[in-house]
């Protein structure tokens, strides 16, 4: 039982420091991809902390950014696009595919991003390369979800390493 009211604290804690304006102790992204049989797609979302990535933006590119300002939508989209593409690879079925950038979301605290593989007609294997905020972070880590049907397959990557590979 007081395990159970030691966890309650830690979170409550972690949850009001937060949002007091307090970093977070974690440096995580998770991305999953799902396979879309009937669209013969592969469906691709990535969730980061939002003040983690508008400080890899702001530093890499040099400019202002604010990923909830309606005004600078067009101006962010760019940026996300452009970083998401140069540090996010896909390879199915031992091919390396194109992105295509969707858009992006704030929800909370964090920023999803879509992107989307067009004519994928079935999948055997699925490779990812992510270093998402590893240009920023020697403590990231990244979760990768694979969606095939009713098989999901998942790890955690951290930093130093990159890639993920998983069979169907």
């Amino acid at each position: 039982m007081h395990k159970l009211k030691y966890l309650f604290l830690l979170l409550c804690c972690i949850f009001f420091s937060a949002s007091a304006g307090m970093k977070h102790p974690l440096h995580v992204s998770t991305t999953e991809i799902n396979f879309n049989a009937r669209d013969k797609t592969l469906e691709i979302s990535c969730r980061i902390f939002s003040d983690d990535f508008e400080a890899i933006l702001s530093k890499l590119y040099k400019q202002k950014t604010d990923l909830s300002n309606t005004n600078l939508k067009a101006a962010m989209d760019e940026l996300v696009k452009k970083y998401l593409l140069s540090h996010l690879q896909l390879k199915a079925n031992g091919k390396t595919v194109a992105m295509n950038y969707i858009g992006f979301e704030i929800d909370h605290e964090a920023t999803n991003i879509y992107l989307e593989v067009e004519k994928i007609t079935a999948v055997k294997t699925v490779e990812v390369n992510d270093t998402i905020l590893y240009d920023m972070f020697d403590d990231q880590m990244s979760i990768v979800h694979i969606v095939k049907g009713n098989t999901r397959k998942s790890t955690k990557i951290l930093y130093p390493e990159k890639k993920f590979a998983a069979n169907f």
